[in-house]
């Protein structure tokens, strides 16, 4: 079993994610991550999920997707070459006594950007992979984070080809 990135174009309506999630729970299939946005085409968004599953498991969630009304297309780029990245808001304690020059250290070498500074705490906004946000956030464990926010996988393919529209 492995991580499959689908990227699904849907109309943009009120309730498609609804329905989308709702099939996922009612097939007992898990969503790893989710985001969802406007896109390239007017009255459309991109949805990006990323699933858990073997080959025959996602081919049926790709099945059971294309089948809601509101679905104009899935696609599986997981084997596709596609640029990946996730964003994550971390915020990490700093109490007196030296850690936030450490965390701020910690933060230039994974290129965080620091965003909100407080007398106890700092917030990190970083990009990247899903690697390098889990390992951005294992190293700031030991200082304490008060709170992770991340956004889940967004993806597009490389190059020139785009995914079309239609059907």
């Amino acid at each position: 079993m492995k991580a499959h990135t689908l990227s699904v174009l849907v109309e943009n309506r009120a309730g498609v994610l609804s329905r989308v999630a709702g099939m996922f729970s009612r097939r007992g299939f898990n969503i790893e991550s989710l985001a969802v946005g406007t896109c390239e085409v007017p009255d459309m968004s991109r949805m990006t999920i990323v699933a858990i599953g073997d080959d025959a498991e996602v081919e049926q969630i790709k099945k059971q997707l294309n089948k809601l009304v509101d679905v104009i297309k899935v696609t599986d780029i997981t084997d596709v070459e596609n640029v990946g990245r996730e964003l994550a808001l971390i915020k990490v304690n700093t109490e007196p006594g030296g850690s936030r020059a450490e965390v701020m250290q910690i933060a230039d070498i994974f290129r965080a950007q620091i965003i909100d500074v407080a007398a106890k705490s700092l917030v990190l906004e970083v990009t990247g992979d899903s690697g390098k946000i889990n390992a951005l956030e294992n190293l700031l464990r030991q200082y304490g984070i008060t709170e992770l926010v991340r956004t889940g996988k967004i993806a597009v393919v490389r190059g020139g080809k785009g995914l079309k529209s239609s059907k």
